[in-house]
């Protein structure tokens, strides 16, 4: 079929496209795993390797912060791209461009360009997860868009793993983690370039409403918001003060690689949990559960690197869970007309936030330690949990006949935004 007779014959984007072969829509899946396992092999390298070099932890905290930077710049500018030159030479530009920020860390131990460089691979890998999910989005039938979504989300989780644990094979005195995560990321262009996967026709204006999505969910906004500035303080400053506390490469190295595992094993009991009840009283419990591996995290830091695992795998695990119940809480009360407004808006929150709680923790770090992360995050998990019980003891619960299915999905993988860019916006009102 030719990309006339395609279009021509193209399904509302509401009620889905048939599906895609299964092989086209692997490609790009499996480009995204190869990135991971670059990304995750340059977030564990970076801190150990400033370390090693004995900078303040400081540089490593604003690195993290010129990081979210950039991924708020690619919230905004990656539909721009996406209009002029479509989705497969979009996915290629931006992946060229996380090549470059590895190549610009690998030219030496120079924390200003550092951040310059990681400024770019964050625009770099935000706007990658909007092309690659809204193609995904587009290629496949409502029947199976789940699945697909969840294998997505899987493989990259555990792409992040695998990079994760490959820091305790590599030097840290040379370039090396540097040149694999090139080589992985320029691996991840092959199945790009090469799949037969029709690309959805050029988006229009993009599409960001706070107000409304407050409107339609103040509580998956405020969860968006909550985890936005979780994920990035725990997954961001966690192999900095690990570091910082004395612990080897290869204790760093295990620590990061086991923290996914609690988003791959918590997400779905209580997805299944959610789907049956009011999922605010899981978004409830998922926030308290965070703040107690918060408080344990504390308790225990510098202490036993067994312990350290297990709480590091619950923490990371509840924390985030509270990105998929928010998500699916705040679909749960949108119109299809919303849709497209509510997770562009959602996934704004979630980047706004990711931005500024890595400026307060690194702020903070250089005058209380870079044990800060774990105090923000306490205070994070607990004023979500509060409000979310505010919100359940003022408003009427929704019956649970009326909510869709939960997907898993993490906070490390920004969520499906339907191309983030709605032709018009739609404005509707419904209660959480």
């Amino acid at each position: 079929m030719t990309t006339i007779e395609r279009n021509q014959t193209r399904h509302d984007p509401r009620q889905g496209s048939p599906s895609a072969p299964a092989i086209a829509i692997a490609s790009v899946i499996l480009s995204m795993a190869l990135v991971a396992v670059g990304n995750g092999l340059m977030f564990a390298y970076i801190p150990v390797r400033l370390g090693a070099e004995r900078f303040d932890p400081t540089w490593a905290g604003l690195i993290i912060t010129g990081l979210s930077a950039g991924g708020l710049a690619g919230c905004i500018l990656t539909g721009p791209l996406v209009r002029r030159v479509g989705h497969a030479r979009a996915f290629m530009v931006l992946s060229a461009l996380i090549v470059l920020s590895n190549a610009a860390v690998g030219a030496g131990t120079i924390p200003l360009l550092w951040i310059a460089a990681r400024a770019l691979y964050g625009f770099a890998i935000c706007g990658l997860f909007i092309v690659a999910q809204s193609w995904l989005n587009d290629a496949v039938a409502n029947a199976i868009r789940g699945r697909v979504m969840a294998v997505f989300y899987v493989s990259y989780v555990a792409g992040l793993g695998v990079g994760y644990a490959a820091l305790a094979a590599v030097d840290i005195g040379t370039a090396q983690a540097p040149l694999i995560g090139i080589a992985f990321t320029a691996l991840s262009i092959l199945p790009v370039g090469l799949t037969r996967l029709a690309q959805p026709p050029p988006p229009q204006a993009a599409s960001v409403a706070l107000g409304l999505a407050w409107r339609i969910s103040p509580v998956g906004v405020a969860g968006m918001l909550a985890v936005g500035g979780l994920s990035m303080a725990i997954s961001g400053f966690a192999p900095i003060h690990a570091t910082a506390k004395g612990y080897s490469q290869a204790d760093v190295a295990l620590l990061l690689s086991a923290m996914p595992v609690g988003t791959l094993i918590l997400q779905i009991p209580l997805g299944w949990i959610s789907d049956r009840t009011d999922r605010r009283y899981v978004l409830i419990a998922a926030s308290a559960l965070a703040l107690a591996a918060g408080l344990f995290a504390l308790g225990f830091d510098g202490g036993a690197l067994a312990a350290l695992v297990v709480i590091y795998i619950v923490w990371d695990g509840a924390s985030e869970s509270i990105y998929s119940l928010a998500s699916a809480h705040a679909a749960d009360r949108a119109s299809k007309d919303d849709m497209v407004a509510l997770s562009s808006s959602l996934l704004f929150a979630w980047s706004l936030a990711g931005f500024i709680v890595p400026g307060i923790v690194t702020g903070l770090s250089a005058f209380y330690g870079t044990q800060t992360f774990i105090y923000v995050a306490i205070v994070i998990a607990a004023a979500f949990c509060l409000f979310v019980l505010w919100r359940v003891m003022t408003t009427r619960a929704v019956p649970a006949t009326e909510t869709g299915n939960f997907a898993p999905m993490s906070a490390q993988a920004p969520l499906p935004v339907e191309l983030a860019f709605a032709p018009e916006e739609q404005r509707g009102r419904t209660e959480d």
